[in-house]
C-alpha cells in the first residue's frame, strides 16, 4: 500500500523516539526496582508503560517493512494492541485490588492505559479492511502510547519514593 510508504518518515522518527524512551524508562526504573517490585500495583503499571512503548516501537518498525500490505500490517497491529491490552488488564486488576486509602482515581489510572491499544485496534481493523484512514488511527495510537507510557512511568517513579 502506497500510503504506508508515505508514513515512513513518521515511522522512522517514532522508532527512534520510542526506543530511546523505553531505554530511559527501564534505566530509571532499575534505580528503584527493589521498591517497585514490592508493590504489585506499581510493577503492573510500569509493565503497562513499557508495553505501550513496545507497542509504538513495534508498530512503527513494522510500518517500515518494504512493500508491507495493508491487511498484514493491520492484522499485526491488532495482535500487538491486544498484547499491550493484556498488560493493562493485569494492571487494572492490581489497581483495584490495592485497597490503600491513598490509592485514589482507580478508574482514571486504569483507563489511561487502554487508550493507545484501542486506537491501534481501530487503526489495524481499518487497515485490514483496506482503508488508509487506519494510518491516522495508528499514528494517534503511537503518540498516545508514548504520552501514556511517560505519564504512567513518571507516576510509578514518584509513587515508589513516597
Amino acid at each position: 500500500m502506497e500510503q504506508i510508504e508515505a508514513w515512513s518518515g513518521f515511522n522512522v522518527a517514532m522508532v527512534g523516539a520510542t526506543a530511546a524512551l523505553a531505554g530511559l524508562v527501564i534505566v530509571a526504573a532499575s534505580v528503584n526496582i527493589g521498591a517497585i517490585i514490592k508493590s504489585a500495583s506499581l510493577t503492573a503499571r510500569l509493565a503497562t508503560g513499557i508495553a505501550g512503548l513496545v507497542l509504538a516501537l513495534a508498530g512503527s518498525a513494522l510500518g517500515l517493512v518494504p512493500a508491507i500490505g495493508a491487511m498484514p500490517y493491520g492484522l499485526v497491529l491488532i495482535v500487538l494492541a491486544l498484547c499491550a491490552a493484556v498488560f493493562q488488564v493485569q494492571a487494572t486488576r492490581r489497581i483495584f485490588q490495592n485497597r490503600d486509602p491513598k490509592n485514589r482515581l482507580r478508574l482514571g489510572k486504569s483507563v489511561v492505559g487502554f487508550v493507545a491499544p484501542l486506537a491501534y485496534l481501530v487503526g489495524g481493523a481499518l487497515l485490514a479492511a483496506g482503508s488508509p484512514d487506519g494510518l491516522m488511527w495508528v499514528a494517534a495510537g503511537c503518540v498516545l502510547a508514548i504520552i501514556a507510557a511517560l505519564v504512567v512511568s513518571w507516576i510509578v517513579l514518584v509513587e515508589v519514593l513516597r
